[in-house]
């Protein structure tokens, strides 16, 4: 049976075996045909024919020890020697030159050495790392060549950088791996002393002290520097340089004493508790009164800002007084967030207004005035009037007003107009024009009062207050006026009657929206009746501005939508058709009217809904209220206009006033 040839092998057959070339063996890596070699083995790792097999030793005797390469090997193995050099000092007498101890390291793994001088307290020598980590090159003429564990031993010399270091002996590891490669050591050498320090340590059981050291006896330099720059010393035996130490006791601490620490007063001020309970036992004190010892205050440096040079606003002009870049003014995000547009919380107040003038043009003219809480801006809108010869529309852009009469050029911002500044009464300059505000919507009312605490105007225990001090001290009088105005005995008088008492009895002491919330308060209204009477208003309004006439195709998609001709449909099936007929509605007028004629199982009565919303057949007869065209009113919020007062409970206002008759 044949073998099949391997490829790039040839088959002699006269010699009947298989010849290789060598410079054609191939084989594969990554399934790629590439050259691998004439030692790469065949199948299960058999020589191929031809193939001769390498020794797998050398003819040099295997060496003994680890493979390991000597950065694993010697990995944390380190020599570590004791040795000393002289170092001179030519400027002092005492002491010619100075031995220094030292640690050499050699560092197995790589060959390098480092030499280090353990630190000494008080030295007034710069110790430590003498020579960092590194390989160190031999001393010339050997420069090329580099320190070896070999030239290393116990009591020889090496030069490292031309100082010459003296080894005197190692530790016990060092000596035991250096006599395992074979290193005959040598004996330790003695370790010599710093002759100076030697010198000094004579003093020390002898008694005696260097000069400079406070002691009971002093040592005085007799010659000084003289005579040949040698010191000559004695002792000082009638003690001229003794010095009397006194230290501070507990008996010396006391608040208000003044103690001396190292040249610096310290005044004692006060001391906790436990210091207090120590001296009352032992020392019988009882007064620890503290002593102020906080300095004053420096006084407030006011910072003045230069005044305002008309360009920009007042904002954008102190912001590049503030910083060398000047930064855009920042505004209220807060109170953005909180005060803007929320489903039906709108909170703008608008309130309408005329002109204070003479003029008999001008007289008749009613503006809009919309307070917008989320930043503090006021808008004007002039309503167009019919055959009046003016043009309505916007009459003053949205943005803050400042009030009349401050200076235009100052250093101090201007004040600008607030939401407690505009109320029903309230005389307004806005950019030279006096308005006089006669009337706001009801949820311009509603606000005010829900936020009594922010204006007075509308707070019925403050109007109250003031009422009382005014009608208490004629008490009886003001109950004839009411009753005179009621002689039908029906305990309600009208509101126009109510409102001529008011101003009467207070003498115009009190604005007229205080007059309005004290009638708001004790009035007799059906809010039920007047929500869907004024949201139909409006809604019929919206109708009429988009001259939407077609009640009776909306009336007929309602009918062919129920199937089961009950006359009802539910509530999101008629907003549906609703918005699909283009009902020019705003979302959420169309839901609370829809809500409004629902039965009792939330099915909504269509036939009556398209009927009140028919303005030309059914139109609601129009109210003494504020009417902004939506396109100024960025979309209906669901603020009704203001609910007309019509009759006033006068019996429980006088009972709030004067008490409750016995």
């Amino acid at each position: 049976m044949a073998l099949p040839l391997l490829p790039g092998a040839s088959f002699d057959r006269n010699l009947g075996k298989e010849k290789f070339h060598k410079s054609q063996l191939w084989g594969y890596c990554n399934k790629v045909a590439m050259l691998v070699g004439e030692d790469k083995p065949g199948i299960g790792g058999e020589p191929l024919p031809g193939q001769k097999p390498k020794p797998k030793y050398s003819v040099f005797p295997r060496e003994i020890g680890s493979d390991a390469p000597t950065w694993v090997a010697f990995d944390k193995q380190v020599l570590s020697f004791d040795a000393y050099f002289e170092e001179e000092v030519p400027d002092k007498n005492q002491e010619l030159y100075r031995i220094r101890h030292c640690k050499i390291y050699f560092y197995l793994e790589d060959d390098t050495i480092q030499v280090v001088e353990p630190e000494v307290k008080n030295s007034g020598i710069t110790q430590g790392t003498i020579v960092r980590r590194h390989r160190i090159p031999l001393p010339p003429p050997n420069e090329d060549q580099f320190y070896t564990v070999d030239h290393f031993n116990i009591n020889i010399e090496v030069i490292l950088y031309a100082r010459r270091y003296r080894i005197t002996d190692c530790d016990q590891f060092t000596k035991n791996f250096l006599r395992k490669m074979g290193v005959r050591l040598n004996p330790p050498a003695c370790r010599p002393d710093d002759p100076y320090t030697k010198e000094r340590q004579k003093y020390a059981p002898t008694g005696l002290y260097q000069p400079g050291t406070i002691t009971t006896r002093s040592v005085l330099n007799v010659f000084g520097e003289l005579v040949g720059n040698k010191g000559r010393y004695i002792l000082d035996n009638r003690k001229t340089g003794a010095v009397h130490q006194e230290f501070y006791k507990d008996c010396d601490l006391t608040i208000g004493a003044v103690i001396n620490v190292w040249g610096r007063k310290i005044v004692l001020c006060d001391c906790d508790e436990f210091t207090k309970e120590y001296y009352r036992t032992k020392y019988g004190i009882m007064d620890f009164t503290p002593i102020p010892y906080k300095a004053p205050l420096p006084p407030k440096t006011e910072k003045t800002l230069p005044p305002y040079t008309g360009f920009g606003s007042e904002e954008d002009s102190l912001c590049s007084c503030l910083g060398l870049l000047p930064k855009p003014p920042q505004k209220d995000f807060k109170k953005f967030m909180e005060k803007d547009r929320n489903g039906l919380e709108s909170n703008i107040l608008r309130f309408l207004a005329k002109l204070i003038t003479d003029s008999p043009i001008d007289k008749d003219r009613k503006f809009i005035i919309s307070y917008f809480l989320s930043d503090d801006t006021i808008s004007v809108f002039e309503p167009m009037q019919r055959n009046s010869g003016i043009l309505g529309g916007k009459f003053l852009e949205r943005g803050r007003i400042k009030k009349p009469g401050q200076e235009l050029f100052k250093s101090e911002p201007s004040e600008y107009f607030k939401a407690q500044n505009l109320f029903v009464g309230a005389r307004v300059c806005f950019h030279g024009h006096n308005f006089l505000l006669v009337d706001a919507d009801e949820y311009a009312f509603n606000y005010m009062e829900k936020h009594a605490n922010e204006f007075s105007v509308a707070d019925i225990s403050v109007i109250l207050k003031k009422l009382k001090d005014i009608a208490e001290p004629r008490s009886r009088e003001v109950k004839q006026m009411f009753a005179a105005t009621d002689p039908d005995h029906t305990k309600v008088i009208e509101y126009d009657p109510f409102r001529n008492l008011i101003v009467n009895i207070t003498d115009g002491v009190l604005s007229e929206h205080e007059i309005m919330t004290l009638g708001r308060c004790y009035s007799m209204r059906d809010d039920s009746e007047m929500d869907v009477h004024f949201l139909l208003a409006v809604a019929q309004e919206q109708l009429k501005k988009k001259s939407f006439e077609n009640f009776g195709q909306l009336s007929a998609v309602f009918v062919f939508n129920d199937r089961k001709k009950r006359g009802v449909l539910p509530h999101e099936m008629c907003r549906t058709i609703c918005k699909s007929f283009r009902l020019p509605l705003a979302d959420d007028l169309l839901q609370a009217l829809l809500t409004m004629f629902e039965d009792g199982h939330e099915q909504v009565e269509y036939e009556k809904f398209v009927d009140k919303l028919n303005w030309r057949e059914n139109q609601i007869p129009a109210f003494q209220t504020i009417k902004v065209p939506l396109k100024y009113e960025d979309d209906w919020s669901g603020q009704l206009p203001s609910l007309p007062v019509k009759r006033i409970k006068y019996l429980t206002l006088l009972e709030d006033l004067f008490g409750k008759e016995e």
